[in-house]
């Protein structure tokens, strides 16, 4: 085993596991954790979040809910929702993962399977140190349309086109506004507070809509 930290997080690597062991680790586990665990083809990444990681994740999850509420649109928060595809062997544990779009679909679901049900519409990684496992590559398998990654600075965009993302500026989830803009009230938020900062960001989002 592999283990790599940073102020922000902590990363195992497991390796020559067969999906069934990953099945029953994650059966064994439970969901009362706060580790998140991917696998893909026989490679197990464990990433346990300390302080700054969830910090990050639980302000973008609230920023999220405030432009869905400033959209006018629907979401189910499903957060660290695991995700498997028998077919694939690829399984993953998002930060935070969000119907919008299809909503409605999974509204009355209490579980969601991937053989069945869509994939959520987008999902969240926050990444201070570096995954081992391709998360473009596995997302995008498994069909999510889009997928955010924030490493402590930056927001990066990416939006499934032909099987494959491509980065791209505007969130087409949230047009017309420019969510890149999410670290600096990450940051602003360590100045005013949470809170706070949720006004500003509000406040924020409703000038462009009401232009």
């Amino acid at each position: 085993m592999v283990t790599t930290a940073t102020p922000a997080e902590t990363r195992a690597l497991l390796e020559n596991i067969t999906w069934q062991t990953f099945k029953t680790m994650l059966a064994e586990m439970g969901s009362n954790r706060t580790n998140r665990i991917t696998y893909d083809h026989g490679i197990i990444e464990i990433m346990t979040p300390q302080k700054p990681h969830e910090n990050s994740n639980r302000l973008i999850e609230v920023f999220v809910g405030v432009l869905c509420e400033e959209l006018g649109l629907e979401v189910n928060r499903v957060g660290s929702l695991t995700l498997t595809r028998d077919d694939l062997e690829y399984g993953a544990e998002p930060d935070s993962s969000y119907y919008i779009q299809n909503e409605l679909l999974v509204r009355e679901k209490e579980n969601i399977d991937l053989a069945f049900d869509p994939p959520p519409d987008l999902v969240l990684e926050v990444e201070y140190s570096r995954p081992k496992i391709d998360k473009l590559k596995l997302y995008a398998a498994m069909g999510i349309p889009e997928f955010w990654r924030f490493n402590g600075t930056t927001l990066r965009i990416y939006t499934l086109t032909n099987k494959q993302y491509s980065e791209t500026q505007i969130s087409p989830t949230f047009a017309p506004i420019s969510i890149k803009e999410i670290p600096r009230f990450i940051e602003e938020s360590k100045k005013i507070g949470q809170i706070a900062a949720t006004r500003v960001f509000r406040s924020w989002v409703r000038l462009p809509l009401n232009e």
